[in-house]
């Protein structure tokens, strides 16, 4: 019986309460406490920078999987919505406009979008007191770049960001923003910069740290040798975890059109692992493309309610590192804008500039206790220069007296001579 059907016939299972041991099978610990709900009720601002940060969110895997057909993506989308919100706040007129509609927000109010962020970070970082859940931003800049106050003062308040004044020209500042980058991750990105370009005059960073154990723990003597078929066909011998279905274990397993979707607890369940496994003949990359803010909410709301199918759970051990640079998708996702000559900056600096580059470097190990992950995405402001001209293409060319308007001579150039 394939598990379309054994999910259709089941009797749907209400899921009760789950272990937290060093297996499934060891059943003497009470189990953690269980966290059902927010310590508050969001305000508006919150709930705004949530909906427009899941929106984000969504959109951007589906940009990298769409770039990226048949590799491994793994990104932290809400790292790179911190940092291009701190970044943000220095936008003016179009810019503005395109980051803010790029990052959810539409046209928002910049006031509680910060307002929604300061909050959102308070939430985050006390949520579950038995996983740690660290969030950390900051801003760099070169000595006599002229900052406005007012943007320092708001990024200070909104964002807790550490804001800092560097000798960009003597090589020790590279250590010292490196130095944060790993200390803000527990050593798991040792660094974001491999230079300081003579052109950058600002990053504005955002970095996470998460490290949690599941709600119930794989035991590692049911870790043995599997198969994972790839998006090419072919197979590989990994190291496969196994968990045995069991009522008291939160193993909820639900099908949906051409894919199936599981939830893994962390802790105290504020936290969880949600899986989405396309079902056999369907690619992962096209439901990556489908994957919509609606569908999304479809998961969830199936997810977050109390019932389920306990089935056994096989999932392999896993460590990824993923290192992208973001221009492109976020071009792709409109605000390309920030990245041109026509950049409006000037709620941040008097200095023309635009974003020269937008990098994350993230980082997952999954196993049997739990799961460690990090990211760094970093934003890099540099002095702006006009838009080049291409001379790319067949051309026509003329040498002339520019005060009496002389021709001398004329070309046309339809290849150029190897």
């Amino acid at each position: 019986m394939n598990l379309h059907r054994q999910i259709r016939r089941a009797a749907f299972i209400v899921i009760v309460g789950s272990l937290s041991a060093c297996s499934a099978s060891d059943v003497t610990e009470p189990p953690p406490t269980t966290i059902t709900r927010l310590p508050r009720d969001l305000t508006a601002g919150e709930q705004q920078v949530l909906k427009a940060g899941n929106q984000f969110s969504l959109a951007l895997f589906r940009q990298l999987a769409k770039a990226q057909p048949g590799r491994n993506v793994f990104v932290s989308p809400l790292s790179a919505s911190m940092a291009l919100g701190m970044t943000m706040n220095g936008a003016h007129g179009t810019t503005l406009d395109a980051m803010r509609a790029t990052l959810g927000f539409d046209t928002a109010d910049l006031q509680q979008i910060n307002a929604g962020y300061k909050g959102l970070i308070g939430l985050l970082r006390g949520l579950d007191p038995s996983t740690t859940f660290q969030l950390a931003n900051s801003i760099w800049y070169r000595n006599g770049f002229p900052v406005r106050q007012s943007f320092v003062d708001v990024v200070k308040d909104a964002f807790s960001a550490e804001v800092r004044g560097l000798n960009f020209s003597d090589p020790s500042s590279l250590s010292v923003i490196n130095g944060w980058v790993n200390s803000n991750t527990q050593g798991k990105i040792p660094t974001i910069l491999d230079h300081i370009s003579p052109a950058d005059q600002m990053y504005l960073m955002n970095a996470i740290y998460f490290k949690a154990s599941w709600r119930t723990r794989f035991d590692p003597a049911l870790t043995h040798p599997g198969t994972f078929q790839t998006s090419t066909g072919s197979t590989q011998t990994v190291s496969m975890m196994h968990r045995d279905p069991n009522p008291a274990v939160l193993n909820r397993v639900f099908s949906f059109p051409h894919l199936y979707t599981a939830e893994l607890s962390y802790g105290n369940e504020a936290f969880g692992m949600t899986i989405v496994l396309p079902e056999r003949g369907f690619s992962v990359d096209s439901i990556a493309a489908a994957l919509t803010t609606t569908q999304w909410n479809d998961i969830v709301g199936m997810l977050d309610g109390s019932m389920g199918i306990v089935l056994g759970v096989t999932l392999p051990k896993f460590s990824v590192t993923y290192d992208r640079t973001l221009n492109d998708d976020l071009a792709a996702l409109g605000m390309g804008i920030a990245f041109s000559g026509d950049a409006d900056f000037s709620a941040l600096t008097s200095s023309p500039v635009s974003i020269s580059y937008v990098k994350q470097k993230a980082f997952v190990d999954v196993n049997e206790s739990g799961t460690e992950a990090a990211a760094v995405t970093n934003v890099a402001l540099a002095a702006s220069t006009p838009p080049s001209l291409d001379v790319d293409r067949p051309f026509i060319f003329v040498i002339r007296d520019r005060l009496s308007g002389t021709i001398l001579f004329m070309g046309k150039m339809n290849s150029i001579p190897q």
